[in-house]
């Protein structure tokens, strides 16, 4: 079955189809999420909710508008931010344990491994210094466009046309 089929099968709620794009995806949504909240349960937490919106939602997928993949991937980074936001994460993490520091040192490597998963690291590499920064901040650690603009001190718009710019040479690299 080709991936067409799989996802009209899987918007017509049948349960292999689910499996079927869960196996196919979850290691990349799980690293990208884990590179967002740093912490490997909360990822497996965000990841199954991510999949079971996704479940809930799926008529809402256009093939025109996009991936599928990518649908998937934005449901996960909104979900990753969501949860870092939240009022029970920030309470979570304001006493932490030496050794949670230690481990996002230590898990660096794998944890590039996890978020290249799916091959983009290599189409990230291709774009100019400015897109890659811009990608970089926004969709692997999650930062908003108002948190990026601070962070490299440049104006908010500059941020969102830049991200635009940059996604679109992705999409012509990656097409």
């Amino acid at each position: 079955m080709n991936l067409e089929q799989l996802i009209l099968q899987f918007q017509k709620k049948d349960a292999k189809a689910f499996e079927t794009l869960y196996n196919m995806y979850s290691d990349s949504i799980h690293g990208v999420v884990y590179n967002i909240v740093r912490d490997s349960a909360i990822s497996d937490e965000v990841v199954q909710d991510v999949f079971l919106k996704a479940w809930s939602n799926a008529e809402s997928y256009s093939q025109k508008k996009g991936r599928f993949f990518t649908w998937v991937l934005n449901i996960a980074r909104n979900a990753a931010i969501d949860k870092i936001r939240s009022k029970a994460f920030k309470t979570s993490k304001q006493n932490l344990d030496v050794d949670f520091f230690v481990d996002i040192i230590a898990g660096n490597t794998n944890l590039e491994n996890q978020t290249d998963a799916i091959g983009i690291k290599k189409f990230v590499s291709q774009l100019g210094e400015k897109c890659k920064l811009i990608i970089e901040f926004l969709y692997f650690k999650g930062y908003t466009q108002k948190e990026v603009a601070e962070s490299l001190e440049i104006p908010i718009g500059t941020v969102k046309t830049r991200n635009r710019s940059c996604i679109q040479k992705l999409r012509d690299i990656v097409l």
